[in-house]
């Protein structure tokens, strides 16, 4: 069975690296058998600080579909077309909107030095920031403040590209026209209805929809209406995504997989 899982809010928490039974966890899934696949919002860049060495070769999935990652290098990278980046440049003006703004690996920043995604921006300096001119290949975009988020949105759901509201974080994630998490995962040879999916926010809605069985971490409403159960962030919720793991190995082991 194929395994996949997102990172922050679901297996890794406040931007911590994957605890070490969590680990070992996903070994034992690899060593049994099961193929584990990564699939984050976050660039590969600032994926691989949260995960341990030995789990660097599992094919990775980053910025939410713009970014395929395996055994050590980038093998396709999906990037916003010029005219959609003209428009989206115009209103990043017409808004006074600063932002994040990924290349394959480098980035372009322009928010608040203390803006909480910092302690999640390049922990390992990996990358080099640039000034976005310098950039090429423009695979995400996350706005960070605006003059007018609500009108700001309201013109970017109007454009040819895929745009997810993080309302609890008050940013704006933008990626590439039909770029998501599961059009990555087809593009790494996963079929509908052949993996299981483990997820905690609305840029998981598509992996569920097309998942064999989905497990929602926490609480987000708009992906509760496709989740197959939710394990809560209470107690300790760790040795229950595990207990859960476990589970489902036993129960999908031995099964035929079809379509949900």
């Amino acid at each position: 069975m194929k395994f996949v899982f997102d990172l922050d809010g679901t297996i890794c928490l406040k931007g911590k690296p994957i605890s070490t039974r969590i680990v070992q966890c996903l070994l034992e899934l690899k060593s049994d058998g099961h193929e584990v696949l990564f699939a984050s919002a976050r660039p590969i860049r600032d994926m691989l600080p949260v995960l341990d060495a030995r789990l660097h070769s599992f094919p990775l999935i980053g910025g939410n579909g713009s970014l395929l990652y395996h055994k050590g290098e980038v093998i396709h990278s999906t990037s916003f077309h010029e005219k959609d980046l003209k428009k989206i440049y115009g209103l990043i003006e017409q808004y006074k909107s600063t932002y994040l703004i990924d290349s394959e690996w480098d980035y372009a920043y322009t928010g608040p030095l203390d803006h909480p995604i910092l302690d999640f921006l390049d922990p390992d300096n990996l990358a080099q920031r640039h000034p976005v001119a310098s950039l090429t290949s423009i695979v995400k975009i996350l706005l960070l403040s605006a003059s007018n988020f609500q009108e700001l949105i309201h013109e970017l759901q109007d454009l040819d590209i895929v745009v997810n509201i993080h309302a609890n974080e008050n940013v704006v994630d933008i990626s590439p026209s039909n770029i998501h998490k599961w059009s990555a995962l087809s593009e790494f040879g996963v079929d509908e209805g052949d993996f299981i999916a483990f997820g905690n926010d609305a840029n998981d809605i598509n992996m569920f929809q097309k998942a064999k069985h989905s497990v929602m971490i926490g609480y987000h409403e708009g992906l509760s209406s496709f989740a197959d159960e939710q394990i809560p962030l209470t107690g300790d919720y760790e040795e229950e995504i595990i207990r859960k793991l476990r589970e489902l190995t036993f129960v999908y082991n031995d099964i035929t997989i079809g379509t949900k």
